[in-house]
């Protein structure tokens, strides 16, 4: 659009902006260079000049489009210029699903079923057509990081497992890529900034080994709340531009973690200062490092096995019943009375969503802290015991945990948990995931 086109209104909105930016650039210009403000100065005169140049780099479109952040100082014209000449990179390998869409508000009805990284970057130009998007339709791993994450900058973490937060942070420190980290589950979030410009702590720095893998809670296990996700996101986005901007040098950036809690009894943001780069570090210190591009690229370094996993199959084949037979056990009880216990071992708020009628509820992490059966069946009188969860696994460690520990011997586990139980016997079950 030329300055013709505009109206009134237009042309004094955007003679202000050029106001603001030629002021801050003055006093900019003054500090980083020692010189005065006054037009006559030659140094500035020439700054001026390139200034002006580099201005013609944002159309009139442009102008209006991002007006309103470039007139904060923190932001300004330079920043936005490096915003315009950055491109984006979207790596997932996973499709939309309904389930999504509640928190990851890139996605919408229409994209279910559409690969995650084509969906958001649909989206993404319809909000702006100019930005430069690169799609990567596959999860990240030992075989394609180094080639994806060395072509940008900085990494943005969104992921939610510890395998792949030690792959991107090992990956991003050999390519010398700073890392802004954010994640979330329930109604909590965490933040931080890793590896700046490589003289800032890792992930490893913090974490040299990975957390025990029962201890670990996803987002579809432990469910999330979208406004308190989206709350980090948008923080990380903020991070990001901080970084992009120069607002953090070497001089005044501190490590932290950030903690979200969107419902204590107020929302809170707590910073904690953190250590900074250890060093014992195995991949960011030079005089410890074990962890190279070729032990990644080789798969000497498994990073699923390294983080380990919980093994589920803990069960004998006639210690376990599929959902088939529970169906029939729940029919002939009707008729002969006989009495038996289903007992369903997933958290409370998922029990309260929806569950087999007449169905006892302990969760699992309240049942394996129980030393004595009274402490968890207090009136049982020795019927069967069926164990149900949500996809069969919790249950059987349940049931294992009820036979070694407490010395239940007629007890157990229902293949497939409620999961299966919807799909194959009950079309009506509600399901929520």
């Amino acid at each position: 659009m030329s300055l013709d086109e505009l109206s009134k209104e237009q042309l004094i909105e955007k003679l202000k902006l050029l106001e603001l930016e030629n002021n801050s650039l003055k006093e900019q210009v003054g500090k980083t260079y020692g010189i005065d403000n006054h037009d006559n100065n030659p140094q500035l005169q020439q700054y001026q000049h390139q200034q002006q140049s580099f201005n013609s780099l944002l159309s009139s479109e442009e102008y209006r489009r991002y007006g309103r952040q470039m007139q904060v100082p923190e932001i300004g014209i330079s920043t936005q210029r490096k915003l315009k000449q950055s491109k984006i990179g979207i790596v997932d390998g996973d499709t939309v699903d309904v389930t999504n869409l509640h928190r990851q508000v890139l996605h919408n009805t229409e994209t279910v079923g559409m690969l995650k990284c084509e969906s958001a970057k649909r989206n993404l130009l319809k909000l702006n057509p100019n930005v430069e998007i690169q799609t990567y339709p596959d999860l990240i791993s030992n075989d394609n990081a180094f080639k994806i994450i060395s072509q940008y900058d900085y990494v943005l973490d969104c992921t939610d497992n510890p395998a792949t937060r030690y792959l991107i942070n090992d990956v991003s420190v050999l390519c010398g890529k700073t890392i802004i980290s954010g994640s979330g589950v329930k109604t909590d979030g965490q933040l931080c900034v890793l590896n700046f410009h490589n003289i800032g702590p890792c992930y490893r720095c913090f974490y040299p080994s990975p957390p025990p893998a029962n201890s670990i809670t996803s987002c579809a296990d432990g469910g999330v709340v979208g406004s308190c996700i989206g709350l980090v996101g948008i923080m990380m986005a903020t991070e990001t531009l901080k970084v992009i901007s120069g607002f953090y040098s070497g001089d005044n950036f501190k490590p932290y973690l950030g903690l979200y809690s969107g419902f204590g009894p107020n929302q809170s943001l707590r910073t904690f200062k953190m250590r900074g780069k250890s060093n014992k570090c195995k991949v960011c210190c030079a005089e410890t490092r074990q962890i190279t591009k070729e032990v990644i690229e080789k798969g000497d370094l498994d990073y699923h096995t390294w983080c380990g996993s919980v093994d589920y199959n803990v069960l004998k084949p006639d210690e376990r019943i599929d959902v088939q037979n529970l169906k029939k056990i729940i029919d002939t009880e009707k008729e002969t009375k006989t009495g038996f216990l289903l007992l369903d071992v997933r958290p409370k708020e998922q029990f309260e969503i929806s569950s087999i009628p007449n169905t006892r509820n302990i969760p699992y992490a309240k049942l394996k802290k129980c030393k004595t059966l009274e402490d968890v069946l207090p009136d049982y009188d020795d019927v069967p015991v069926y164990v149900i969860c949500r996809f069969g696994r919790d249950s059987q460690l349940s049931v294992r945990f009820l036979k070694d520990q407490l010395g239940l011997k007629n007890v157990w586990d229902v293949k497939g948990g409620v999961n299966k139980w919807a799909s194959d016997v009950d079309g009506e079950f509600f399901v929520y995931w």
